[in-house]
C-alpha cells in the first residue's frame, strides 16, 4: 500500500508540471524502483538481510511502486490517439531505462562493497 501511495503522490506531482503527451511520470516512477530494487537486492545478498525484509521491500513496496500494467495502458493510448513517435519512444526508453538502471544499482553496489556478488 505504501509503495501505490508514494507512486501516486509521485505521479500527481509530475503531472502538474508536465502536461504533454508523454507519460513521463511512470517512466521516472519505473527509474526510481529499478535502481532501488537493484540496490536493495545485491545489498540483500551482502548483508543477508532477513526473507520477509527482502519480499517485503521488494514485492511490496518497489512492486507496488513501479507498475508495468500502466506502462502498457499508456502505451496503447499513445497509440489509439495517434502519438506514434511517443508510444516509440516510451517503449524505447522503458526498456533501456528498466535495463541499465539496475545495472547502475548493481555497479554502485559492488563499487560500495568492493567485491562482485
Amino acid at each position: 500500500m505504501v509503495g501505490a501511495l508514494l507512486r501516486y503522490y509521485l505521479d500527481l506531482s509530475i503531472n502538474t508540471v508536465w502536461i504533454h503527451h508523454f507519460p513521463l511520470s511512470t517512466l521516472m516512477i519505473n527509474y526510481i524502483g529499478a535502481f532501488i530494487l537493484a540496490i536493495f537486492t545485491f545489498s540483500f545478498s551482502r548483508y543477508k538481510l532477513p526473507e520477509w525484509l527482502r519480499l517485503g521491500f521488494g514485492t511490496g513496496l518497489i512492486g507496488s511502486f513501479t507498475t508495468f500494467s500502466t506502462f502498457s495502458s499508456e502505451t496503447i493510448i499513445l497509440l489509439n490517439e495517434g502519438h506514434m513517435m511517443n508510444a516509440f519512444l516510451y517503449i524505447i526508453l522503458s526498456m533501456v531505462g528498466g535495463l541499465l538502471l539496475p545495472l547502475f544499482g548493481y555497479y554502485l553496489s559492488i563499487k560500495k562493497s568492493g567485491n562482485r556478488l
